[in-house]
């Protein structure tokens, strides 16, 4: 089946993105879905009036998240606890595993059901439930999808992004009696209908849900999960143990800085004014929803990226997915290029910095990027991203720098030609007498599309601009003082 990908985590970027893009039906899908939602997200935030405002609003209240995290964290325990619920800490993937483990197993349950979690995705939990002997059952829609199809998700917001309707419907028949899956058709409804009907009695048997969270309360020790199709809601209440992974980052000082963001999230991620669900929950109440509550607050490696002043930025990040809609490499490649749980310019920005520069392909992804900035424009909190992004692609280089590199001493030569006048012209005239056989065999005006070794590093991914016929310096002292004038 073409147009499911699969995160390559050994291959660096460059390489995996350039299997993608062979993949026809993969960029169809990708181009046809992300035009559609950010186009969506551009109608619905023209319709407020106040957007700046809010995202300034946003931006402020992650800030103060991050200048007082331990105190907050401290005030979510204590309110959480007094409310009911139990907060467990988990330093890192592993530990957060074996606590939701143990607790799933604590019930005698060997099945779980899932609301759509990217906390969840990034401590690899489904396999950790699966290699105890406990199945996962994701209930979100395209959650489900991928999960059928034996894939991993590529979108943040939208897990499925790189299917298309026909490859839907194939991969729910593949489950289905012979029958049923003759009379299945890609139409939207019908395919919500099937999954509907898969997941109705998982609903109503599961004993212990496991869940993420949108935003955290601190004062009040509440999470809240916003969603649009309603599974998230039978997950929160119908199970009787409700088990929530929830990064440090995702808490919010009260229930009225919890406004803003309710107000910045589904305009952001899905173009809408408000989300079709939103649920707030705090602790246990006697015959209402779970009867225990378990909250695992999850570090893995968010309280490093704290320490970084210019990468801390990153934690802001409220999951909304609208700086993947607009990225132009995103667009071509989809989120499987990227090697990490985060795809797209927040991955290329969180990924590095929560798990290491050295794990999958995390080296090369601050280099997945144009700079052109547009994730910055739209990002609801303010996350400059093409800033976090130079910062780590120094913090790569200094990484590399007690060891030889030819990148360095072409740069140590041409900063020795360029503090010197004539030295800098004599290399200019050398570069035009050299780049002039290339003129005959350039493809595109002004530019070479391949050179020799080694200067095809450069040429691998862009074409090399050849030197001017003329320097501005020589055009100057050539002018007709006359015509000037």
């Amino acid at each position: 089946m073409t147009g499911t990908g699969r995160i390559t985590a050994a291959l660096p970027f460059p390489t995996a993105a350039r299997q993608q893009l062979a993949d026809g039906q993969l960029r169809a899908n990708l181009r046809r879905a992300t035009r559609t939602i950010r186009d969506r997200r551009a109608r619905t935030v023209a319709q407020v009036p106040d957007w700046e405002a809010l995202r300034a609003a946003g931006t402020a209240i992650k800030d103060d998240v991050l200048n007082r995290l331990p105190e907050l964290l401290e005030q979510f325990e204590a309110a959480a606890g007094a409310a009911g619920a139990q907060v467990h800490w988990a330093r890192d993937a592993a530990e957060a595993c074996a606590v939701v483990t143990a607790l799933v197993q604590a019930t005698g349950s060997d099945e779980v059901v899932k609301v759509k979690s990217m906390a969840t995705q990034e401590i690899g939990l489904n396999e950790a439930l699966a290699a105890a002997g406990i199945t996962a059952v994701e209930t979100d829609l395209a959650e489900l999808i991928v999960q059928l199809a034996d894939d991993t998700p590529s979108h943040i917001l939208v897990p499925a992004i790189h299917y298309n309707r026909r490859q839907i419907r194939d991969i729910l028949a593949a489950g289905l009696p012979a029958a049923e899956a003759a009379r299945l058709t890609d139409d939207p409804t019908v395919l919500a209908e099937a999954a509907r009907r898969r997941l109705r009695q998982r609903f109503l048997a599961a004993r212990v849900a496991v869940c993420g969270a949108n935003f955290a309360v601190a004062e009040t020790g509440s999470l809240v999960v916003v969603e649009s199709e309603g599974n998230g809601r039978m997950c929160l209440t119908l199970p009787e143990t409700l088990i929530c992974v929830v990064g440090l980052e995702k808490l919010v000082p009260t229930f009225t800085d919890l406004e803003v963001f309710l107000q910045l999230l589904p305009a952001s991620a899905t173009g809408e004014r408000m989300n079709p669900y939103t649920s707030v929950w705090t602790g246990v109440r006697p015959d209402d929803g779970p009867r225990s509550v378990h909250v695992v607050l999850l570090d893995n490696g968010r309280a490093d990226t704290l320490t970084d002043g210019v990468g801390r930025q990153a934690l802001r990040c409220i999951r909304c997915s609208a700086c993947l809609n607009v990225c132009p490499v995103y667009e071509q490649v989809g989120g499987h290029a990227y090697g990490s749980t985060y795809p797209g310019p927040i991955g290329a920005v969180l990924s590095p910095q929560l798990t290491g520069f050295d794990a999958g392909a995390n080296r090369t992804l601050p280099y997945a990027s144009t700079l052109c900035g547009a994730c910055y424009d739209v990002c609801p909190v303010g996350i400059n991203i093409p800033e976090v992004l130079v910062h780590l692609r120094q913090k790569s280089v200094d990484a590399r720098r007690a060891r030889p590199s030819p990148e360095r001493a072409a740069m140590q030569a041409m900063s020795w030609v360029m503090r010197d006048r004539r030295r800098y012209r004599a290399a200019l005239r050398a570069a035009r007498r050299g780049a002039a056989p290339l003129r005959w065999t350039a493809r595109a005006p002004g530019s070479v599309r391949r050179l020799p070794w080694p200067l095809s590093a450069w040429t691998t991914h862009r074409n090399a601009p050849l030197p001017a016929a003329q320097t501005f310096r020589e055009w100057w002292a050539g002018r007709d003082p006359e015509a000037s004038r």
